[in-house]
């Protein structure tokens, strides 16, 4: 296991299983779509973020921490995650919102992932700015020091690019799942915000040998800003694993052709994939992620770039309690 050398908490129910989307491959007409149900990982409505918190907590259960630290938007499902396995694991939990989504309703404020977050009993920071990583990881360190001069010891789950990325080891494990289960996957594609599960499962993949191709989704920044993220944190993954190998800067696809008006807000696009999955197959996919990554995945295949005997494996990052913070999806039914 290339990941085995690193501290691990394990949180989530693995390995996920695959499925073919049927209903949505036939009414699209391209090629065979299957799902890594990602969104089934367990611990409070699961996700692909229990995958990356494993490691996270691994190493602060190392250091004998008893209060976790994180920061996200408001309608984090990191954070979410973050107060689940802290409150299962017997620690302390305190997340900081981030204002990135302006003029939302009180809906996007209220429920889904934040009023998981209040049920779990999470102590709340605000930090107002939306785009400003570092500074966020630096309220988070200073959070951090007050709760060390009361005698607590605190862990920082950092957002910033430049920070070890341990939680992209849960997606190195994850790409071996994918060999595994579906060695003659065409395309992989997946929503590419932080870049942490797109990094490991490009690592993981190139480290053991397979070249599939990964296609990212843009769900934050535009594909220019996202391929330079990516393509760095890859890099690092790779070392971390100690594979003696470098992914060139083209294995990193990206497509940002559904990303306007910007995170966390809703287009055509993905409100017709979010309508279609549902219609279709049962199967929820939330606004910020993978309701994007989802949209994005529909246009290529409208857009001709695949070939109708391909095979497509989406993964499903979870979030959908962050359904319940966007009424405006049903409010023209």
């Amino acid at each position: 296991m290339l990941t085995g050398h690193y501290p691990r908490t394990k949180l989530a129910f693995t390995p996920t299983p695959i499925e073919k989307l049927d209903r949505l491959s036939e009414f699209l007409g391209g090629p065979e779509i299957y799902i890594k149900r990602d969104d089934q990982t367990g611990l409070a409505f699961g996700g692909n973020k229990v995958r990356q918190l494993e490691y996270y907590f691994g190493e602060a259960e190392k250091q004998n921490a008893d209060v976790i630290l994180i920061t996200g938007a408001v309608q984090s499902n990191y954070m979410r995650t973050a107060v689940a396995a802290a409150r299962k694991l017997g620690m302390d939990v305190e997340v900081q919102l981030e204002e990135r989504v302006p003029d939302q309703p009180q809906e996007y404020y209220k429920s889904g992932n934040p009023y998981l977050m209040k049920l779990m009993g999470a102590k709340f920071h605000h930090y107002p700015v939306g785009e400003d990583e570092e500074g966020a990881d630096n309220a988070l360190y200073e959070r951090a020091e007050i709760l060390k001069s009361h005698g607590k010891k605190p862990y920082v789950i950092p957002l910033a690019g430049h920070h070890l990325p341990l939680g992209s080891l849960g997606y190195v494990d994850c790409a071996a799942e994918i060999n595994d289960q579906m060695p003659d996957a065409d395309y992989i594609v997946t929503g590419s915000g932080s870049a942490t599960t797109h990094s490991g499962v490009l690592a993981g993949l190139r480290a053991i040998g397979n070249n599939t191709p990964v296609i990212g989704i843009c769900v934050r920044r535009d594909r220019h800003a996202q391929q330079e993220r990516v393509h760095k944190k890859t890099e690092i993954v790779m070392d971390m694993i100690n594979v003696d190998k470098s992914v060139p800067l083209s294995d990193v696809q990206l497509f940002d052709d559904t990303l306007a008006p910007g995170y966390g807000r809703l287009n055509d696009y993905v409100k017709e994939a979010i309508k279609l999955a549902a219609e279709k197959e049962g199967l929820l996919v939330d606004p910020v992620y993978t309701g994007k990554a989802l949209a994005g995945l529909i246009k290529l295949i409208r857009d001709g770039k695949f070939s109708k005997s391909d095979k497509i494996l989406f993964i499903h990052t979870g979030g959908t309690p962050a359904l319940f913070g966007y009424p405006a999806l049903t409010e023209s039914d």
